[in-house]
């Protein structure tokens, strides 16, 4: 059974960092890993993305702010996000794209609340 959970969220000022994890199980081959978010009354966004040789995407709003990183031996994605703004407020939900015998499969997490706020 494949199962994706996150943890790391919280409420932290403005500037403050935080650091969210994804960990997989019941995965054994891992196309790419790819963490989102969704505000409130908006629609959910890529924030980052790694694929499977390591490769690096990010949304333009976080680049240079938030770094995506995985353990391989703990099969667990890593997002870590400095700087942060009120902006950067949303349920942050990880998704990892494997690849089956019935083709690619996108699997979800359930989402960690992520709150910046004086």
């Amino acid at each position: 059974q494949v199962q994706l959970v996150e943890s790391g969220g919280g409420e932290v000022q403005p500037g403050g960092s935080l650091r969210l994890s994804c960990a997989a199980s019941g995965i054994i081959f891992v196309l790419d890993s790819s963490w989102y978010r969704q505000a409130p009354g908006k629609q959910r966004e890529l924030v980052a993305r790694i694929t499977s040789s390591g490769s690096t995407d990010y949304a333009d709003s976080v680049k240079g702010r938030f770094t995506i990183s995985r353990d391989n031996a703990k099969r667990t994605v890593y997002l870590q996000m400095n700087s942060l703004k009120p902006d950067d407020t949303a349920v942050y939900s990880c998704s990892t794209r494997a690849a089956t015998g019935y083709g690619p499969v996108n699997y979800w997490g359930q989402g960690t609340q992520v709150t910046v706020s004086s």
